[in-house]
């Protein structure tokens, strides 16, 4: 089906009066109702329906440590996790010398589509389709295992736009927008709303508008890595992009072993030869302000509720960021518009 091929890794569940029921493909005879698409990585897809049966008289109980707690041991075996420092390179075909189409992050997931003789694995994670060495990948149940402590509860908005606000209530303050397809962590589930994560920040979204997935990272494309440009900018983001993948630490300033947003737009100029201040509110103010019309790739972008900035990203072309977001994901690749920008800095004059 069309939607296997956009999404990867998620644990079908169908909650029925507040009790948790997971539908997953085993390797045992008795009989399992699959929810929706068709299994992938060992592991079906989507919390669709979620209040479906028309009894939500225990739902307020369900709580993410529930949902996460009810994945049994089932046969995954065509399921891998990442098994590097940093990123692994997908190629376009089994061998060293064959062209990188993509990079899997550390303990990212990935269908196992087949292995040959030498080693080499056939995977398929998010939009990529390629190769890897097979001894880079954790399998079987050690993978099972790694998945549970890694992978998260997502709510991918389903409607154009999506407000996340200040409290579970339609009149309270709309924190920031996001658009359709953006996949947001999960913190706390309920009837009517949602508790996410955006970066370090917390909100609230209307359930109705979103769809509940259990799911590992996925890989990322090749061109979501190019900047298209060149000179001093293209310098930053190909050195902004080494990261990625890296740890999220509040407070950090290792771009190696754990940073903040701050910390790291920072760490990237200050390898540039540029004094960034050390946090997010702070640089918003240095520089200078320009339109987000007239972003180049290196210039920086800032996030927060209203006009009160909390985060910062820098963006690398293509419509895109990179940030430290969150100690799940760590530093990563976002749509520029993933939530809603208030002000773009330049520090770079050319």
């Amino acid at each position: 089906m069309d939607q296997v091929k956009t999404k990867l890794l998620k644990i079908s569940c169908l909650c029925i009066a507040g009790t948790v029921l997971i539908a997953l493909n085993t390797k045992h005879s008795r009989a399992v109702t699959v929810y929706g698409e068709q299994p992938i990585a060992g592991i079906t897809v989507t919390l669709d329906k979620y209040y479906n049966s028309g009894s939500t008289a225990a739902a307020s109980e369900i709580t993410v440590a529930a949902l996460e707690s009810s994945v049994a041991e089932y046969d995954y075996n065509n399921l891998g996790i990442a098994d590097v420092e940093n990123h692994l390179n997908i190629r376009s075909g089994p061998g060293e010398d064959e062209k990188i189409i993509g990079k899997l992050p550390k303990n990212a997931g990935c269908t196992i589509l087949d292995i040959d003789k030498s080693g080499w694995a056939k995977i398929k994670s998010g939009k990529v389709t390629g190769y890897v060495m097979s001894s880079y990948l954790i399998t079987g149940d050690n993978a099972v295992g790694l998945a549970k402590k890694v992978g998260s509860l997502i709510a991918t908005v389903n409607t154009e736009t999506l407000n996340v606000r200040a409290d579970e209530s339609l009149l309270s303050k709309i924190i920031t927008i996001v658009p359709i397809d953006e996949e947001l962590e999960v913190s706390e589930v309920s009837t009517d709303w949602i508790k996410v994560n955006i970066d370090n920040d917390k909100g609230y979204v209307a359930r109705q508008y979103i769809n509940l997935s259990y799911e590992l990272q996925k890989a990322v494309t090749v061109e979501e890595l190019q900047a298209g440009v060149s000179g001093i900018r293209a310098q930053i983001v190909a050195y902004a992009k080494q990261f990625l993948g890296n740890p999220y630490v509040w407070a950090g300033n290792s771009l190696t072993n754990g940073v903040d947003c701050s910390g790291f737009t920072r760490g990237i100029y200050a390898h540039f030869g540029y004094s960034l201040p050390r946090v997010s509110r702070s640089q918003a103010v240095s520089g200078y302000t320009i339109n987000a019309s007239d972003i180049r790739p290196g210039d920086l972008v800032f996030y927060g509720s209203g006009s009160y900035i909390s985060h910062v990203a820098m963006y690398i072309g293509n419509g895109q960021v990179i940030h430290a977001s969150n100690p799940r994901t760590g530093i990563k690749i976002s749509n520029m518009y993933y939530r809603s920008p208030i002000k773009v800095v330049r520090f770079i004059n050319d």
